[in-house]
């Protein structure tokens, strides 16, 4: 019998390892240093160690002005990818009307920017009909293919 795992490896299809949480003792210093000048201004709630398609990042869990900020970082210290909690009033014009447009008649509960290598993205969680799903938009409003 073929196990899931190596069905998704055969298909091709991106495999993501489980996040393990580590303490700051466990980062590399690159990692440490840069989890450190980005929690100046914030506090950081966890840290874990996550791989992607064959490659290791360290997520950093903060709370900056009291809203979640997300950062995962490559093992050399670089940011990679910001998740920031973001209001629906907050977006540009054309990213906010794309959500409102695919949420209908459903409820947006919660929105985050995404930035990776400066392209920014939004995800937003929906409830429609007592169901909740995960969308995502450029920032034209277009919407992404998970």
């Amino acid at each position: 019998m073929v196990s899931k795992l190596s069905l998704l490896l055969l298909l091709g299809l991106p495999v993501v390892a489980a996040e393990t949480k580590v303490t700051m003792k466990d980062l590399p210093a690159a990692v440490q240093k840069t989890v450190a000048e980005q929690t100046r201004a914030g506090r950081l709630r966890g840290l874990s160690k996550e791989i992607e398609n064959g490659k290791t990042y360290y997520e950093a869990e903060t709370t900056v002005n009291g809203k979640s900020r997300d950062i995962l970082i490559d093992p050399g210290g670089t940011i990679v990818e910001v998740e920031e909690s973001v209001t629906l009033e907050s977006l540009p014009i054309a990213a906010r009307a794309g959500l409102e447009r695919v949420a209908g008649s459903g409820r947006i509960l919660r929105i985050e920017s995404v930035t990776r290598e400066s392209v920014v993205t939004y995800e937003a969680v929906i409830e429609r009909h007592g169901k909740k799903s995960e969308v995502s938009v450029n920032a034209d409003g277009s919407l992404l293919k998970h």
